[in-house]
């Protein structure tokens, strides 16, 4: 049923531990909503499929479980659903499936739930425990116990502990989790060949060097650094920013690709109402990635055809 796809597996491999510390901080309710949007996704794309005789890809399984981790952990089903679906049939199989798609799929559905359903799912977060906490949470959660996220403290002003956001023992999307995870899975994917060091490096240097100009600049609005640390500015570097279809292929194009990511970040989550800015960010740069591809390309050919013109008139002489 499935098209084997071993480089998608690995990405899988890398989430799986992200997946058992959401378990453990937020309950029982990941797996229904990792079961909800894999289900969804996987339907979608085989009902496409199966016209054009092809298979599923396992990328959809990718896609499932990465937007999945983009939701509050409260999130209702049915918004996941709807969500995932959209990111299957309107930023996938309309292209054409698998291979030709521009944006990548998970954030597009991410940022039409969160735009379509913004107050639903801003009272879906809630603070993380041990498992119990959120146990018979399958369902949701009421209001009385939705918390903070780390982003929403911080430009409130509020002080949010760096050991938190290493362990990831603070309230935000299911997959936020531990940064120490994260970047255990980036070496991972690097070290396996599975996702471009240049993009993950270029996104977090983008947001960054922009962060800090703000912040030293006195912007009265600028967050502090730690705010690379919260929210999923790292998880989106690591895991969707490197994705190998919407990403520019040429390096130089790549580290332009990645810094105008981690850039546009900071400035939405600086001088918008959105607090998080990765889905945006993200969209835009898939926008301008064959763009970026093309004028490498073109200046690589330029550069080729003069090599070869003075090539050509010193043979003369």
């Amino acid at each position: 049923m499935f098209q084997k796809q071993p480089m998608m597996r690995r990405v899988l491999y890398a989430l799986a531990p992200i997946a058992a510390l959401a378990i453990w901080l937020y309950g029982p309710r990941v797996i229904l909503t990792l079961a909800v949007s894999l289900g969804v996704g996987v339907l979608v794309e085989y009902l496409f499929e199966k016209k054009k005789g092809g298979k599923v890809s396992e990328a959809v399984l990718v896609t499932g479980t990465l937007f999945a981790f983009s939701m509050p952990p409260a999130a209702p089903l049915w918004i996941v659903a709807i969500g995932m679906a959209f990111a299957i049939f309107m930023a996938k199989e309309v292209y054409g499936g698998f291979g030709r798609n521009i944006f990548n799929p998970a954030i597009a559905g991410r940022l039409f739930v969160y735009i379509s359903f913004a107050g639903v799912l801003g009272g879906s977060f809630f603070e993380p425990g041990n498992f119990g906490a959120a146990a018979g949470s399958l369902f949701g959660r009421p209001d009385a116990v939705s918390g903070a996220t780390a982003l929403a403290t911080l430009r409130s002003g509020g002080d949010v502990p760096i050991l938190g956001l290493l362990l990831g023992t603070r309230a935000g999307s299911i997959g936020e989790s531990s940064i120490i995870l994260i970047a255990g899975a980036a070496i991972y994917l690097i070290a396996t060949k599975t996702a471009q060091w240049r993009l993950i490096l270029s996104t977090v240097l983008g947001g960054a060097v922009v962060a800090a100009a703000l912040f030293f600049a006195g912007v009265k609005q600028a967050l502090p650094m730690q705010s690379l640390l919260a929210g999923s500015f790292l998880f989106v570097a690591v895991f969707m920013a490197t994705d190998p279809v919407s990403a520019p292929k040429k390096p130089a194009a790549q580290w332009a690709y990645g810094l105008l990511i981690g850039a546009v970040i900071i400035v939405i989550r600086t001088f918008s109402l959105f607090p998080e800015g990765t889905s945006f960010a993200l969209l835009l740069g898939n926008t301008f990635a064959s763009l970026f591809d093309k004028i490498v390309t073109d200046a690589a050919k330029r550069k080729a055809a003069l090599a070869a013109a003075a090539t050509g008139t010193e043979a003369l002489k």
